[in-house]
């Protein structure tokens, strides 16, 4: 797995519980372009396990089910190296992930 900032932006995300995908996009600023495909790495090896809801519960709120998300032993590991690598607090990591652009002003 290429640790890349946003992926440690997103671990960071998960290490804080179970997520589903627009959750996610909420906590990390991150477009759907990027956190889908990156969830979809990250569970194929291994260092996140996803799993739907009980579509009865969607039902009861009147939304689709949502699939959930949460680190695995793997994927706490990377969190803590991606952490170390980037040394910076979650807020500055999450401002460089977005790539804001400069006000308009």
């Amino acid at each position: 797995m290429n640790l890349t900032l946003p992926t440690t932006v997103v671990l960071q995300a998960l290490a804080n519980g179970d997520r589903y995908g627009f959750d996610l996009m909420d906590a990390t600023g991150l477009p759907s372009g990027t956190v889908y495909p990156m969830l979809r790495r990250l569970e194929g090896e291994g260092l996140v396990r996803a799993g739907w809801e009980d579509p009865a519960e969607a039902r009861h709120e009147q939304r689709p089910p949502r699939r959930y998300y949460r680190l695995t032993g793997a994927g706490e590991a990377l969190l803590a190296a991606g952490l170390a690598r980037y040394r910076l607090p979650v807020r500055t990591a999450r401002a460089r992930a977005l790539k804001t652009r400069p006000s308009q002003s």
